[in-house]
């Protein structure tokens, strides 16, 4: 019972950095146990090809569940199937990603199992047999260390925390077809309306490039889009939840404690003031710079670097030094 679980989600059909995450975590808590790193994916036929790359993060077995309807997240049908792989396993903790899947998914796992979740975590360690956990408390301000002394014990990782280290292990691919009746569903996914056809998740991003009010309208967006544009691949475009709500941009690159929790390598906060909302999302970036030309914002606080100015003025410039250093490499 040393053996731990990471639900591998897929996105877009595709194995992606989410997955690695959970299994490198998973690896790290199963190495202390003595155990090993077990994987679950879930999806549609033909994706267990490639699967036994999550070997190289540790997975040492990796089941594969294929069905036409799990091609789509669907909670009951998903929920049945991870519950049924805990139970016959056997497992000492199980590792979700804190994704939109994840909050959605976990929580009905562990309910169904009937032990507590820790959510949004930021850090793992195993002492005396026992999981130990660091998550974020009161929208940031603080980190509470907990122990898990619960079997399984669930715990779902914030994104972008956890760089997964290269552990080369010799997987086992197993595939199966889960014995599952969608007819008997409750919920049926209808239809999907994605983001901006190749514009990058904030989620996912390494670097995000965000704006609050400070922008003044939502045709000044074209600022950030250049400083996006400079800063190559892997940067996204994030907002405050005051520049969503007055429409100026879409609900997906919300930005807080409303929208989306994030962790990337690089945050560049625009013209946003870091009401408490809006640092409980980011806060737990490796490195936040902060541009406002109020010199007393909240988001200073939290800043490694912080510009007092006009950003009308300093973003331009910044995006031409940007443009200028990558042009020399």
């Amino acid at each position: 019972m040393a053996d731990v679980l990471a639900f591998a989600e897929l996105r877009d059909g595709q194995l992606g950095a989410t997955a690695r995450e959970a299994v490198g975590v998973a690896a790290t808590i199963a190495e202390s146990l003595g155990g090993r790193a077990h994987a679950l994916v879930l999806g549609s036929p033909g994706v267990s090809e490639g699967a036994n790359a999550l070997g190289t993060v540790g997975a040492a077995s990796i089941r594969v569940g294929e069905h036409e309807a799990l091609g789509e997240y669907n909670p009951e049908g998903f929920v049945d199937l991870v519950v049924a792989h805990i139970r016959a396993g056997d497992y000492a903790a199980v590792v979700f990603g804190a994704t939109t899947l994840g909050k959605d998914l976990a929580p009905r796992v562990a309910a169904l199992l009937d032990v507590p979740l820790a959510t949004d975590v930021t850090a793992v360690s195993v002492d005396g047999g026992t999981l130990s956990i660091t998550r974020p408390v009161f929208s940031g301000k603080a980190f509470a260390t907990l122990q898990l002394d619960a079997t399984p014990a669930i715990v779902s990782i914030r994104p972008n925390v956890f760089q997964p280290a290269d552990r080369p292990t010799e997987a086992e691919v197993t595939s199966f077809t889960p014995d599952i009746d969608p007819s008997k569903w409750r919920v049926r996914v209808v239809g999907r309306k994605a983001a901006t056809e190749g514009q990058l998740d904030v989620s996912e991003a390494s670097i995000i490039v965000s704006g609050g009010r400070g922008m003044k309208d939502p045709s000044n967006w074209n600022l950030l889009e250049g400083l996006r544009s400079a800063m190559g691949s892997g940067t996204a475009l994030g907002a405050s939840r005051a520049v969503v709500d007055a429409g100026w941009r879409p609900h997906g690159e919300q930005v807080g404690q409303t929208g989306k929790t994030v962790a990337p390598k690089l945050y560049v906060a625009v013209g946003i003031s870091g009401a408490i909302q809006h640092l409980a999302g980011m806060r737990t970036a490796k490195t936040i710079v902060a541009i406002n030309r109020d010199a007393d914002a909240p988001i200073f606080g939290v800043a490694d670097y912080g510009i007092v100015g006009d950003l009308f003025e300093v973003v331009p410039r910044l995006t031409e030094e940007i443009a200028r250093l990558k042009a020399g490499d």
